[in-house]
Formats: structure tokens, sequence, C-alpha cells
């Protein structure tokens, strides 16, 4: 490990294998010539991944590497967007650097000029460390800047240590999730069929998802790894190959990922009985797993498949353009980006679903199908002039969703209700803009107007908005709706039916439980429609002080660590 002092702030990863305890030493290849593991007790698993591989191992090193004066990066997994001020935002790929990490679910961290909490599972640990993040702007103090430059002088001259660390790192990940989907497969799936009388083929289909298929998989693409790897000289492995052999392959991903949710669902059901969290543990004691609850292992999966891309951008990085992998490595991370964006875009999606059901349970005299029946997307509102055929004006909130345009009427005292009116179907449609001047169909003048036609019925709606900008606005809407409704069928983007009953009946019972008193023709009072507002971004995340349908679930803990902790500056050696 690097001296202490002021080089002593920057560390490389395979470095934390130092602050695991004495004894854990490194085997040179955990998977035989076939490509099989199973030689291999779990003891030895251990020994031979470093404690930052394991889950919970983090958590241990780095607090241990922070006391001692180290910095500490870790990489955004996923986009992290919050509305609560005690939460760290970030993009997919930011660095942000971990200041404390006593909680396990969550870490305090900065990025750029702010320091709050974020959720441990969004991020991973940077392979080298011992590289200052280009990106990290306001990270580091202004003391370190002579210490960093020098630093990235010696970085220059030893990009195949660079290389052979992220090369590692992508091996014993792979050994070390391989042992963890078999003991998914081993040690709760086998033991949940031989109990018919507590699960039935449903439920295990609906908690497992095709996960014995991605085992399968995984060990398919470890052993064609294996055979890339070089043991002697790690840097001269060329794995890209691998990954461009199998990338038609990790499309299994796309199906567990879109089950989990509901695999939740059912897992969280089952837990509310005893009997049914004691044979989990006795599952889990059996197969001598980890001491991580079962949801945990079936979170693993979603993050390992997100992983990817981050580490094959940091293999690309050291990886100069003579080497004979560069090529296959530049694709394959192209490859791999591609399955994640679609799998965090189905994620974005079913948390958009949930936001669509709460408000539509928030409308007064909802009429016809649920929203969810054709729609997961909210990409467009506000307030528009509808001029009906006899020339009668009609002031009416609009909500634009994929497929179908939805607009209500604004109760006349309580200006935060709203009355559901009609809909138009935005699948046989087309947009006209409309001079200003007196319209010859409507024999009306108008202004910032435009037109939507129903090419099948022939049907004619005139809009007028209050300025020219928000008719453009309109205008563009419509047009990314017919973009993203396109995109959503190329790319196979379908949210289950079981998945929209699901957040329906979550979104009648929240607020059947929550909101009491005043209520319209039955109906409960809504809040102000403006709650729905986020959804126009198209890379939403539902913020963590709302927990729903998660598909990270592990990431949303029920409470935040108390605020305490952070203002005891003796747990942040590094608090200016």
């Amino acid at each position: 490990m690097v001296a202490r002092g002021a080089m002593a702030r920057f560390w490389s990863l395979e470095s934390l294998q130092m602050v695991a305890a004495d004894g854990g030493t490194e085997s040179s290849a955990l998977v035989d010539d076939n490509g099989s593991e199973e030689d291999y007790s779990y003891e030895e698993l251990c020994q031979a991944a470093p404690r930052y591989l394991q889950p919970g191992g983090e958590q241990l090193a780095i607090n241990e590497l922070i006391s001692d004066g180290t910095i500490v990066y870790a990489e955004a997994l996923w986009d992290h967007v919050t509305m609560d001020d005690q939460e760290l935002g970030f993009k997919a790929g930011d660095v942000i650097r971990v200041l404390e990490a006593s909680n396990k679910d969550w870490w305090w961290g900065r990025n750029e000029d702010k320091e709050a909490w974020f959720p441990a599972s969004f991020v991973r640990l940077r392979v080298n460390q011992e590289e200052v993040p280009e990106n990290c702007g306001n990270i580091q103090d202004e003391e370190q800047d002579s210490d960093i430059n020098k630093h990235r002088q010696k970085i220059a001259e030893n990009r195949d240590q660079m290389r052979t660390n992220v090369i590692q790192e992508i091996m014993k990940t792979e050994r070390v999730y391989i042992k963890h989907l078999k003991d998914i497969c081993e040690g709760y799936i086998r033991q949940c069929r031989k109990h018919t009388g507590m699960f039935t083929t449903a439920q295990l289909s609906t908690i497992f998802g095709n996960i014995e298929d991605i085992y399968k998989f995984q060990r398919k693409f470890l052993k064609d790894l294996e055979k890339q790897y070089n043991k002697e000289e790690p840097h001269l492995s060329e794995i890209g190959s691998c990954f461009l052999q199998h990338q038609e392959g990790f499309a299994i991903y796309s199906e567990y990922c879109n089950n989990h949710p509901s695999a939740c669902i059912e897992l969280s059901r089952l837990m509310k009985q005893g009997k049914y969290r004691h044979f989990f543990e006795a599952c889990r004691l059996l197969q001598q797993m980890i001491d991580i609850a079962i949801d945990g292992f079936l979170l693993t999966p979603v993050q390992k498949i997100c992983k990817y891309p981050l580490q094959l951008a940091e293999l690309l990085k050291y990886t100069t353009q003579e080497h004979s992998d560069y090529s296959n490595i530049k694709a394959a991370y192209e490859a791999m980006k591609n399955v994640a964006c679609l799998i965090n875009e189905r994620k974005r999606r079913l948390e958009s679903i949930d936001k669509i059901a709460r408000w539509q349970v928030s409308i007064v005299d909802w009429e016809g199908p649920d929203v969810l029946a054709r729609s997961s997307e909210l990409i467009h509102s506000g307030e528009l002039t509808k001029i009906s055929k006899q020339g009668k004006s009609q002031q009416r909130t609009f909500f634009l969703f994929d497929h179908q345009l939805v607009f209500c009427k604004k109760d006349l005292l309580r200006r935060d209700i709203l009355y559901y009116k009609d809909r138009i179907d935005m699948d046989e449609t087309e947009i006209v803009d409309t001079e200003d001047g007196r319209d010859k169909d409507f024999n009306i003048s108008v202004k910032n107007a435009f037109k939507i036609i129903n090419r099948a019925t022939e049907d004619v709606h005139l809009f007028c908005a209050k300025k020219q900008e928000d008719k453009k606005k309109w205008m563009e809407a419509c047009e990314n709706e017919r973009r993203r409704v396109r995109e959503d069928k190329e790319m196979g983007m379908e949210i289950s039916e079981n998945q929209k009953k699901q957040a329906m009946q979550n979104a009648r019972k929240s607020r059947q439980g929550k909101i009491k008193g005043v209520s319209y023709n039955g109906c409960p009072m809504p809040p102000p429609h403006q709650t729905l507002h986020p959804l126009h971004q198209r890379h939403i995340t539902v913020p963590t002080s709302v927990p729903q349908q998660q598909v990270f679930a592990l990431a949303e803990p029920k409470r935040k660590p108390s605020l305490f902790w952070h203002t005891f500056n003796k747990l942040t050696p590094f608090k200016k």
C-alpha cells in the first residue's frame, strides 16, 4: 500500500485487500478449465475474493481507509434524482467522494459543491482510486492540487498496471457473482421446490424469475472469460471478444429486471409470516451463505448488469488504440451500455406508472379505462383553451401521455381539484399548425393555435395556448409522443398487466389510508395535480422518500440515518 502522508490519499482498489483480515490471499483461479467452480468451498471463495467484493465488505474497508486519511471515490451506477435537500443527486457515471460509510444503506459524500446522503447500492468503488477523476470538479481540496498533478504524471507512466487492476476486478467480481447465483439456485430454489405446501410453481416463478437461466449463462460466460485471461500478464488479456460473443445472451437480464418489482412485492407479502422468514433463514444457514437476506441476493443480477458498462468504460480508458483488444473493448462497451440503458429505462418506466396511478386516483369523476391500460409515461402537461365546433371556449388542463391526451376541468373554488372531462386517442392523429387569424374550419379568430386531427374519424380538435412559446412546447411534445411510441416498440418496452394492476391497487389503497375528510361525489379530496410534474423529465427517478414499486428495493431504506452523526465531525475527518 502507498505510504502515509500526502500521497496516502491515493490508492488502488487492489490495495483494499490489505484492509481485509490477515490470511486472505488471492487464488490464481477459481474456475477450472471446464469452467466449474464446484470444487471450491465458500471459505476458499471468501479468502480468494477481497473483502470489498463481498456484500457489506465495502462499508468496513472504506471506513478504515477514510479514518486513515485516504480519499475514497465511488462511481454512480444509476441516476439518483431527488427532491430532498438531505440527499445527493447525481447521474450515472458521476464521481462521488465518499466521506462516511458507517450506515450500510446510506453513505455521506460530496459531489461538486454539495455534501449529502446517497444510497450506497447506487454506486461502485472506482477500481483505480489513485487516478484523480477529471470531472470531479470541486471534490478535491485546493491544497491537494500539487500532489494531484504529480500523481497524474505517474499514472501516465503506469497504464499497464491500471489495465491490470481493471481486468483483475472484472475476473474477481465474476467469480464471486457466480457463487452468489449458485447459492440462490441451490440454497433457495432447490429447497423451495421440496416444500410444495409452502410454494406454488407460480410463486417461485414470480420470486426467482429466470435466475436459473442467468446462472447457466453466466457460467458459460465466465468459462470463456477465463480462456482469454492472461494470468501471468493480466494487462495483455483480450476479453472484449467474450462480451461481443455473448452480447445477445445478456438480453435475458431484461426479463429478470422487468420481473424484479413483482418479486419484491410477493416476497414482502410472504415475509410478513413468521414461517417464511424462518424458512428462508434456514436455507441461508444450510447453504452456508453470507449474512444477507434473500432480497439482497435477488438484487445482485440487477446490480451486475449495470456494472458492466462502467467496468468496460474504465478498461477502455486504459487500453491504448494500438492494443489488439481495443476495438473489441470499444464495441463491447457500446453493446453493454445499450443493454443497461434499456434496463434502466424499464426501471424508470415502472417508477413512472406508480406516479401516474397515484395521479389518476386523485382525479374526481374518472371515467373509462385507467391511463395505465395504454400509457406508461407523462410527456407534457399544462393549460390550453379548447374551442368547440360551436365556437365556445373552454379552459382545460391537459396531460399528454404516450398514446393518449387526457384533459380535466379545475374546480371553481378549489383550483387544486381536477374533474375528468375526456381524452383523445393520439395513435391516429395528425398535428397541424394554425396561423393566427380567422380559422375557416371553426369560423373564429384564433391566436397561438394548433389542431389535432383524427385521420380515422376526421374529428378536428382546436386548441389555443396563452403564449407562442407554450404553443411551440405543445407541438414539440406531440412530436415527442409519437417518437417515444416508436422507440418503445423498437426496444420492446412493455409493462406487464400485473405490474399495472399492482400499481393501481397500491395507489387506491394508499389514498384510502391517507386521505380523510372532505370528499366530492364519494371521492376523497385530491391533492394538487402539480405533484405529477417531475414526470416530464425523461430520466426522472422516484425520490427515496416515496418508496414505491421499486426495482432497486434495497437502495431505499425505510428511514435515513440521523444527521446528528454527520454534525459530530469526528466521524468525517476530512470535513473542513
